[in-house]
This record gives structure tokens, sequence and C-alpha cells, in this order.
């Protein structure tokens, strides 16, 4: 049955068209992965199907007394609450029914209401059936199941207001999720999510009863939840079903179709303009009419030809490679016995970690252990309360944080590149067009770049220093799926070392080889990639 049926609809802003006659249907029990690059409109056609926005053409029909409920990033909370009180918004139906329960149930023991107790004995059957309906003995287990999923426990007293913001999302996240809406629009739900809180919200969905939009660049998640997969590009949408894997391939077998078709087309046009020059030379040494005149025809049935335009095969990506440098010694990092506490909380106690030249390691563990720290550790920014941290001999070091670039707010894109590249600024504007900075972008503020700007800028940078070191944190945060990519094939290329906080499994099953995953205040080190090495973790609980 189609829960929501989208005509032709299109979107525009400050003139310009974001999306246009887009045309889609919705099923129920669906979950389907709406992809595309940064800007290309999702999270505007799914605030359109919220009917948050309004659409400049077409229309949206839903089924009958559907439920909608839509993520959004940080929820509008003005009055101090808890989170187990924000969460509990969510049944406030449902709490309804149980005062009223509580209030009849007080009445029938009132000697007072002993004349009415038959009728106070079928109003309770009655609100007693309802609030089985609505499933209200369940409520509290939903709560706390949610809770410990997304890992918000601990946070349950604290209120919504004093909460990070990567902490309000996830709150935010588990209260759309206890409503249960027919259709659940989710953008970029696994933003802040760890691990474990992943692969919870992916059995989550897996089971979820209603239908499910979800915007995401973690093609790990897409692959494990998705049924069906919409692409916008260029305005426009494609269609598969399955998951983003299978959405892959076929679109790579209808691209090499869809060129072959063209590449034919384009034989045979050629063929036609030559016999059409042909018989016109020939008809101009004959002096002969009805060859002209066939050669018009000719010309004819070539204009009338619906001409296929040439597909694109290949998206306009950054063009990442990091440059040779001199190699390190063979001990890259040295940890030994080392300890951090912050605000009297152990993060870490007598940990040890080593990593050589060449080696791909990755740093995991739930929000909030310290993945970060020990990185600002290895670099120096942080100071180690016990045990010692060594860079090895000739390491270069090149850090990108979650933020991308930062201290250089006020600077343009061209100074802050040339800060670090030191090259004049026709050079600096040529190499910034290999990382999509075109034009009068070079010249814009660097506090006004999204996420995904300022982390391709840092990475820019990087590439222009020559390290042989590189430490990462969230990498991928802020790209899309292309970028994700070829950043991906830039690092597998890279021949020095490096250390990586990340979330993102696709990114650790293609390029990591070892892993360090704190827990516990201890930290353990494992051969493998992500799934090699959960795997050996799961034997191990076993």
């Amino acid at each position: 049955m189609i829960v929501c049926s989208i005509n032709q609809i299109s979107k525009m802003y400050a003139g310009t068209w974001i999306f246009q006659d887009i045309t889609l249907q919705l099923h129920e029990k669906e979950r389907v992965a709406l992809i595309g690059t940064n800007g290309c409109g999702k999270s505007t056609l799914m605030k359109c199907i919220a009917g948050i926005e309004h659409v400049d053409a077409g229309t949206l029909s839903y089924k009958k007394d559907i439920t909608i409920g839509m993520l959004d990033q940080i929820p509008n909370v003005t009055e101090p609450v808890t989170v187990e009180e924000l969460l509990k918004q969510s049944f406030e139906e449902v709490y309804k029914v149980e005062m009223q329960l509580n209030q009849v149930t007080e009445k029938m023991g009132d000697p007072k209401e002993q004349h009415q107790l038959e009728k106070l004995y079928k109003h309770y059957a009655s609100l007693q059936e309802k609030f089985e309906e609505m499933n209200g003995y369940a409520i509290e287990s939903k709560i706390n199941g949610v809770l410990q999923g997304l890992d918000l426990e601990q946070l349950r007293t604290h209120t919504f207001q004093s909460l990070s913001g990567g902490e309000q999302t996830k709150v935010g996240l588990a209260a759309i999720l206890l409503e249960e809406p027919d259709l659940l629009l989710l953008d970029e739900p696994t933003n802040h999510l760890d691990m474990e809180a992943l692969d919870w919200l992916e059995d989550y969905l897996n089971n979820y009863n209603g239908t499910v939009l979800v915007i995401s660049h973690d093609r790990y998640f897409l692959d494990r939840i998705t049924t069906s997969t919409v692409e916008i590009d260029s305005g426009a949408i494609e269609q598969c079903k399955g998951n983003y894997s299978n959405f892959v391939q076929e679109k790579e077998k209808r691209l090499m179709i869809e060129f072959q078709a063209y590449q034919d087309q384009q034989k045979k046009i050629k063929k036609m303009k030559e016999a059409i020059k042909r018989m016109r030379d020939w008809a101009n040494r004959a002096d002969n009419p009805k060859m002209h005149k066939r050669a018009r025809n000719m010309e004819r049935a070539l204009e009338r030809i619906n001409k296929i335009d040439r597909p694109q095969l290949e998206r306009k990506t950054a063009a990442l490679e990091f440059q040779k440098a001199k190699r390190s010694g063979k001990d890259v990092i040295v940890v030994e016995a080392a300890s951090k506490m912050i605000e009297d909380r152990i993060l870490f106690s007598d940990i040890n970690l080593l990593l050589q030249f060449q080696e791909k390691a990755a740093i995991i563990g739930k929000n909030g252990v310290g993945k970060s720290t020990l990185l600002r550790m290895i670099l120096g920014e942080v100071p180690v309360e016990e045990g010692t941290v060594k860079l090895g001999a000739s390491v270069k070091v090149g850090y990108l944080s979650q933020k991308g670039l930062v201290g250089y707010d006020d600077w343009t894109v061209v100074d802050a590149y040339r800060d670090v590249a030191e090259i004049e600024e026709g050079k600096a504007r040529h190499r910034l067009s290999k990382f999509l900075f075109y034009g009068k972008e070079v010249f814009q503020k660097v506090k006004d770049l999204s996420g995904g700007e300022r982390t391709r800028l840092r990475l820019a940078q990087i590439m222009a220093e020559n390290v042989n070191f590189l430490i990462l944190d969230e990498p991928t945060n802020h790209l899309d799926i292309d970028s994700r990519e070829v950043l991906e094939e830039a690092l597998e290329e890279f021949k020095g070392t490096m250390l990586v906080v990340s979330h993102d499994r696709y990114f650790l099953n293609k390029l990591i080889d070892r892993i360090f995953w704190i827990e516990n205040e201890g930290l353990y080190s494992y051969i493998g990639n992500y799934e090699a090495v959960k795997q050996e973790r799961l034997q191990q609980k076993a």
C-alpha cells in the first residue's frame, strides 16, 4: 500500500530550481535511502514530504490518518525538562489514559462513590482496554530500551538544556523513534552515534513496522537497513530496488548500456554525415538534382533523430593526492603506561600503544571514552597524567580535526592555503580547483565554509606539507559518499603511517589493518579491519 505519493513536485530557492518534476512513491514497510551529493536537495525534499517546506509545483498525497515524524537535528525545547520527561512526552495520550485509570481506581475505593460502583467498574474496564490497545504497559520498557540502545542511560535525569549538541541530537532521535510514526523521516541519524549504538539502531529500523526514509552518507548503515535507494542528481531522481551496494552496481550497468547506445548512435550519425557529404559531392559533379534531393532527405532524417546525451560516467570530484615525503623511523608512536583523567574521571590508565611505519590503525570505543583525547596527547596538545607518549624519529604529522580547518576563520580560502603551501596566488588557485574551490570561491572567508568545505581545505593544506604520519579525527564527517570514496582512494595510496578515529565502518573495513579499542579504562590491540575485529570480540565474549 502507498503511504505517500509524490507527483511531479518542484522546489525553487532564490530563483534557482533545487529539483524539478520529481515523482516518487513510498510504500508500507519500505526502508528507502535518499542519497546524493551535498547541496543536491535531499533535506529540502524530506522537509517537503514532512510538510515543513511548501512545494512550488506538483502535489503530495498521503494515506488516510497517516502519522509522520521527522528527526530534527536538535529538538526545539524551551522549558527546562529532563531527558526522561522529554521522552515521556512521546506518550502523552497514553499517560492521560493512565491518569484516568488512577482517578477511577481512587473513586472505586471511596465509600462515598459506592452507589455508582457498577458504573465505575465499566468505565475502568473501558479505560484498561484502551490502555492495553495503546500498549501502555510496555512504555517504560520502550523508553529504557531506547535509552540503553543509544547510550543515553546515564543522561536520564539530566536537563535537556545542559546536554551537548551531539547529546541533544541523540535525544531527538530517541524521541522520534518512540513516537513510532507511520512514516519515519531521518536526516543523518547516525551522526554522534558510536559503534554499539549504530548496531542497535540498525536492528531497530530493520524491525520497524512503519515506512522509513533516511538520508545518510554511511554506506555500511545503508547496506544493512535499506530495501530501496533513491538518488537525487542534477535535480532529477533515479530509483532502484535494493540497498546502496546494489544501487551502485545497477547504476554502473545502466551507465555502460547508455554509453554504448550513445557510441552506437554517434557512429551512425557519423556515417550518415559522411554519406550526405559524398552524395552532395557526386551531385555537384554530375549536376544531378535527384541526388541533391536524396542528400537533403537524408539530412532531414538526421535532424529528426532523437539525439542521446553523452552519459556522465564520472562526477567532478576533488583530486586528492598525497605528495611523496621523507620516510619516518620504524617506531612512529610509542605510548607506555599512560594514564589520563578529566574532572576526576579516569578515561584510561596504564595503557600501551605501539604504531610502526606504514601501519594504518584506528582507535575505536564508545563516545566519551577518550579517543580524541588520546589523539591530542599524541599531538602534545594535552598533557599525560602518568607514563610517556613519544613520536619516533623523522615523523612529520598532518592532523585533521573533526571540525576540518580551524584557526583561520577571518582568512580567505586562498590565503589559508598559501599560509601552508607558500606559493604564489595563481598557482594556489589552480591547486585549490582540484579540491573543488573555483573562481571567486577562493576569496570567501573560512568562517563561511560548510563542514565538508573546511575538511577539503584542511586536506589541501596537509597534502602541501609532505607529511609522513596522518592523524585523522572523524575524517569522513561532513563528506558526501563521492568525496568519501575519493579520500579513501588517496589514503590507500598514502605511503606513510595513519592513525584515525572514526565511526565510518565502511572506511574502517577498507583501509584499516590494526585496531586499538578503548574499553573499561584500558586499551586493547587487534590485527585486522573493523569487521574482522568485531567478529573476534564476539567470539571472545561467547
